[in-house]
């Protein structure tokens, strides 16, 4: 499962990956302490962005692939 951002006029910047329930790999910039990520099951993940600015604008994806 990954999790991007698009901010306003730019690309996808991946935030966030996880191929198994308990282990999430974070990009440089990106952090648990801003992005928390819980994956309750193989159909349903939730981010949550925390403490809010204006940094954060953006337009944010979910993607996943069924192996």
């Amino acid at each position: 499962m990954f999790w991007y951002q698009q901010p306003p006029r730019n690309g996808l910047k991946l935030i966030v990956s996880t191929t198994t329930w308990s282990h999430y790999s974070y990009e440089d910039g990106y952090s648990e302490a801003k992005f928390e990520v819980n994956r309750e099951s193989s159909n349903y993940s939730l981010m949550t962005i925390k403490d809010l600015t204006f940094k954060d604008e953006a337009t944010y994806f979910c993607a996943a692939s069924d192996h």
